[in-house]
């Protein structure tokens, strides 16, 4: 299995997080990428940095107005000269309200960043963008014939809307990997094992059905993205059966997560997808300091595993997984379990 990472993703350090009113460090540390590399360097696995697949590739998921705000936001906020070091949104557009796109930076702040969770700093566009060559350059390993590919993303993405960060997220580096592979399967589907719904995919691919999105994810009532991620949200038009939630009740452990993954590969092979993106959330861990599911270290070899059993070309994409002293092993875990199945 070869593996896509970039020493680049440090220059995104952000600092500001909210929870419950408090201020504190962010969760989506660099040292997150350290640890997960850590532990799958012994693996005996091909580590590349990625090519420069050039803009394309987010273009053909995000809008341009919201590619120009990721890459200019830090240079107009830190020029308004009294601004924090990120820049932070204070408002949002109202739904169901008219609404003009603003010309300045704090009105665009809250126009395309839907939480406080995703600061922009001076070298989180950087970072961003080669997380998402990343996606590709795994996505073009699998192309070009490998089984498997793994792309250790940071920032991640699932949360990222066409024109909206939010949850750490700035591009949809799934949502990214899986546009880049349709031209060579036709059709794809992401199946998003993160313990938070991966509402920015399912915004992207509501309307479409070349692309399954699948999430399995703890129940959002009460828990992060809060307003999406409900079984009844299915798609629209085109799109409508092409996207399916599965939200689990908090603290689901091993086998209950693996029967409703069962259930999921089934519908993913009903689909028939000439290949997978696996959205590679770690955070389902029994001890993730963001948990809501009860997965053991050696659930996520079983999950790996019951991946694998689908038969497809698979790219595996890594979202969520905080720091904890299992975080390396878990993402250990997940691989090895794919490939010792395969």
């Amino acid at each position: 299995m070869k593996i896509a990472y970039s020493a680049r993703h440090a220059l995104h350090d952000p600092q500001f997080f909210l929870v419950r009113g408090r201020p504190q460090r962010s969760a989506e540390q660099p040292e997150r990428a350290t640890r997960l590399m850590d532990a799958i360097r012994p693996l005996g696995v091909e580590i590349a940095a990625p090519e420069d697949f050039g803009p394309s590739p987010r273009a053909a998921i995000h809008t341009p107005a919201y590619l120009d705000f990721l890459e200019t936001a830090h240079e107009r906020w830190q020029a308004l000269g009294d601004a924090s070091a990120e820049v932070l949104p204070n408002m949002h557009p109202l739904p169901g309200q008219p609404v003009t796109y603003p010309e300045g930076i704090v009105g665009r702040a809250g126009y395309h960043m839907a939480d406080t969770a995703c600061p922009i700093g001076a070298g989180t566009w950087a970072a961003a963008v080669e997380a998402a060559h990343s996606a590709c350059q795994a996505a073009q390993w699998v192309i070009d014939g490998e089984r498997a590919a793994y792309a250790l993303c940071r920032p991640p993405g699932h949360h990222a809307y066409a024109d909206r960060a939010g949850g750490f997220c700035f591009l949809n580096n799934s949502a990214i990997a899986a546009q880049y592979l349709l031209p060579k399967y036709g059709r794809v589907a992401i199946l998003d094992v993160d313990v938070h719904h991966g509402n920015g995919t399912q915004g992207i691919f509501w309307h479409r059905r070349d692309v399954l999105t699948v999430s399995l994810h703890g129940d959002p009532a009460g828990f992060y993205p809060f307003f999406v991620g409900y079984a009844h949200e299915r798609g629209e038009g085109d799109g409508l059966g092409y996207n399916i939630n599965v939200p689990l009740p908090h603290g689901t452990g091993d086998d209950g997560y693996l029967a409703a993954l069962a259930r999921t590969a089934r519908q993913i092979k009903a689909f028939a997808p000439g290949a997978v993106v696996v959205a590679l959330g770690l955070d389902a861990y029994e001890g993730d300091p963001l948990k809501a599911l009860a997965i053991t270290t050696p659930g996520f070899a079983r999950i790996g595993a019951a991946i694998a059993e689908l038969g497809l070309p698979t790219v595996f994409v890594q979202e969520g997984g905080y720091l904890s002293a299992e975080l390396g092993q878990n993402l250990a875990s997940v691989l090895t379990g794919f490939r010792r199945a395969v």
